[in-house]
């Protein structure tokens, strides 16, 4: 990747214009990827976060799907949404290393975006 930042993979989706280009390079890179499920059993979409050791966000992403799939297999009733995110990590993870994220423009206030995006209501978060 030639920036820092996420790169997506998403059904027919590519790259925006303004997303860093992902560009392979000789030493590998510590990614994370953000990949989506469907519980269908429990109604719930479950978000994971793992990380990859890769050259490109675009290796990344191939080796969490691959790892999606597994998942997938090893749980009755989920199902892969199809959409993966990486983000490049800025060295090597350790005790507060961001291991992911996500920038989306929005002129809603901080209150209204959290309410919109994050807490719906509808989250299980323990």
């Amino acid at each position: 990747m030639s920036g820092r930042g996420p790169s997506a993979r998403s059904g027919c989706a590519g790259p925006t214009p303004d997303e860093p280009t992902d560009e392979p390079t000789d030493e590998p890179s510590w990614y994370g990827v953000r990949c989506v499920f469907r519980h269908g059993p429990l109604g719930v979409y479950e978000e994971r976060i793992t990380l990859w050791t890769a050259r490109s966000a675009a290796e990344a992403i191939e080796r969490a799907e691959t790892e999606a799939a597994e998942y997938c297999e090893d749980l009755d009733g989920v199902e892969y949404a199809r959409l993966a995110q990486a983000f490049t990590l800025f060295g090597t993870p350790g005790d507060g290393a961001e291991v992911f994220s996500l920038m989306r423009a929005s002129t809603l206030p901080p209150g209204e975006y959290v309410d919109r995006y994050f807490a719906t209501g509808d989250e299980r978060t323990a």
